[in-house]
């Protein structure tokens, strides 16, 4: 494993240091330190593609002059960077406070103390990587199962990320992650026909952990069955078009409760906050405790304790302790994705996701673990009970509007259901709808048993961007009378 080398001052950073040398620049302080290293490997038609370290560190500068937060980030740690940062930091302050619209304090900025680390019982050392090239080559090489076959890839990266948050009221918190992704894929082609399968959809499976995470045999033998359906798929029919019941399995429904609840729950969007960039939200203030959202059988939490989940947490980036709490309830919204920030100015209750995506980018209102939870029915009494249906796999394409309403996405692989039973795979499977009416009409939710972990590490927002890590939670899901059709990349 590659050994990168630094400085004396930025090998042995001290937060509480920096902190003593720059608090009493403003009413309140707080540093950040945030330390990330990625290794990747990739394979790619049975032969090594990727083998890459990267690494990024520094800190975070937090300054609040009556009233008015202000950051300055830096990636010179020595001590006269740190202190040039926080006069950033406090010039922001000042100027921005001559016209602020809202004065935060110490309910803000909690004092908070405690440590997190994520699960881990085999880190990236370097014989473990070695392993892992070996079993990615031998990945790749599983998917070919045929000449129809053209292209695979096999692929994932584990980081390891250190984050220490130390503030002048007395918060001190330490959390340390090992992230997991890794994607699977083949591309089927004959004549002008192609078709694309992976394991978990367009975006990588994610989960925190060590090596451990790879089920050597059970990876090998989804690496066939991912070929054998790409193949599979140049023979199949186009999905069919008009109203049926839809199944999806967890591989959408993460996409489905990011893009559909995720975003639109976020109390900053709510605001007008993202308005420029990102979009709005239909849901309004009033919305919280009243609105029905989607049918009884939605409960919806926000649970980054989750052993495992893409993002995991003890404490957000002001030291806002995590804990698990319902989004919505028997269908019923009942709080948003809000820090103690988004709160204070929209008077709604909130989560403790108020999250950085590196040591230079401000925390802002964040989705972490949102999580459908698990209901009573199999996935085999969902098929059975459906008469004129489809299931779907996988997430292809998506696209849904700055309101966060009106969506359409695509699957890779999709097979009909006619009278109970699965017959027919279909190639190029889309649905779309709006988003209450949608929930609204879910009518079976998978039991525990079928209940699985995804996420991803490209979740986008904020100006300038800032591209985060998400996780989602979901068995297989029943909707009635949805609009699917066939066609389209």
């Amino acid at each position: 494993m590659t050994t990168l080398r630094f400085s004396p001052e930025v090998a042995d950073f001290d937060p509480q240091r920096a902190l003593a040398q720059v608090r009493g620049m403003a009413d309140w302080a707080a540093v950040r330190y945030h330390c990330e290293t990625g290794q990747q490997r990739a394979a790619r038609d049975g032969k090594p593609d990727v083998n890459r370290i990267e690494q990024s560190r520094g800190a975070m500068l937090e300054a609040m002059l009556e009233g008015q937060i202000a950051y300055a980030g830096t990636s010179d740690l020595s001590p006269a960077g740190i202190e040039r940062a926080m006069a950033r930091a406090v010039g922001a302050a000042r100027a921005a406070g001559r016209r602020k619209l809202f004065g935060f304090g110490d309910a803000q900025r909690p004092r908070a103390q405690g440590r997190y680390a994520s699960p881990r019982r085999q880190g990236p050392e370097g014989a473990s990587l070695g392993e892992l090239s070996e079993l990615l080559l031998e990945a790749s090489r599983r998917l070919k199962v045929s000449a129809k076959i053209v292209s695979t890839e096999a692929a994932a990266t584990l980081t390891e990320v250190e984050s220490r948050y130390v503030s002048s009221n007395g918060a001190e918190i330490e959390q340390q992650f090992l992230y997991v992704t890794s994607n699977f894929a083949a591309t089927a082609r004959d004549g002008g026909e192609a078709q694309r399968r992976t394991m978990n959809g367009e975006v990588a499976r994610c989960l925190q952990g060590g090596l451990e995470v790879f089920d050597r045999e059970a990876l090998l033998a989804g690496c066939e069955r991912v070929g054998r359906e790409a193949a599979e798929l140049l023979e199949a029919i186009d999905c069919p078009s008009g109203a049926r019941d839809l199944i999806l399995q967890p591989d959408q429904m993460y996409l489905q409760i990011h893009e559909s609840i995720g975003h639109p729950l976020e109390l900053d969007r709510i605001l007008g906050d993202e308005r420029n960039y990102a979009g709005w939200s239909f849901v309004r203030p009033q919305d919280f405790g009243t609105l029905q959202y989607g049918s009884r059988l939605m409960n919806v939490t926000f649970d980054p304790g989750v052993l495992g989940e893409f993002a995991s947490y003890a404490f957000d980036d002001c030291g806002n302790r995590a804990a698990r709490e319902y989004l919505i309830r028997d269908g019923v919204l009942l709080r948003g994705l809000g820090s103690l920030e988004s709160q204070a100015r929209l008077g709604q209750p909130g989560v403790a996701n108020f999250r950085a995506a590196s040591w230079n980018r401000a925390p802002i209102d964040r989705m972490a673990n949102i999580n459908l939870e698990p209901g009573a029915s199999s996935l085999a009494e969902m098929i059975a009970q459906t008469r004129c249906g489809i299931v779907m796999h996988a997430n292809r394409s998506w696209s849904i509007d700055d309101y966060r309403n009106k969506f359409q996405f695509g699957c890779e692989y999709g097979q009909l259901i006619e009278e109970g039973r699965l017959t027919r795979v279909v190639k190029n499977p889309n649905y779309r709808g709006v988003t209450t009416p949608f929930w609204n009409s879910l009518r079976a939710v998978g039991r525990r048993e079928e209940f699985q972990l995804f996420g991803s590490p490209f979740c986008g927002k904020g100006e300038p961007s800032q591209v985060i890590r998400v996780g989602h939670a979901s068995p297989p899901c029943l909707f009635g009378g949805v609009e699917v059709f066939g066609g389209g990349k």
